[in-house]
């Protein structure tokens, strides 16, 4: 499996928290928003000097003014991964699978959101003065 069990965690995570929430979609900022937890995206963020604090808020802000809801009571409707989410996904998978590795971890993740150029997460890792050159 190319997915590393951090890396399965963290998307349990970022789906968990949208249901939990009643979101419709499950978007590249719920992504980042819960690798802002994992072990591996941590210590790269903590390497290029990212404000965690801030990008969380930033993500928690967007994610809640954009992301659709699911009515109360509506037992039939689930969230939904977005293309986004699934291009970052598979991005990184392809990424692993390139560079002969075996497992996909958070920094392959971090790295594929770099480049969803149309993304509110792609924008904020860059406002953190943080690039995928420096990693």
């Amino acid at each position: 499996m190319l997915l590393g069990k951090d890396m399965n965690a963290t998307i349990a995570e970022a789906l968990q928290n949208a249901r939990a929430k009643r979101h419709e979609f499950l978007t590249v900022e719920h992504l980042l928003l819960a690798l802002l937890d994992n072990t591996v995206a941590k210590d790269v963020l903590v390497n290029v000097g990212a404000d965690q604090d801030g990008l969380r808020s930033a993500l928690e802000e967007h994610i809640e003014k954009t992301t659709p809801l699911i009515p109360a009571g509506d037992g039939t409707q689930e969230t939904q991964m977005t293309l986004g989410f699934q291009r970052v996904i598979r991005r990184g998978v392809l990424h692993v699978q390139s560079s002969g590795r075996k497992e996909m971890t958070g920094a392959n993740a971090l790295v594929a959101i770099f480049n969803e150029q149309e993304s509110t997460a792609a924008y904020l890792l860059e406002q953190q003065d943080s690039s995928a050159s420096t990693w």
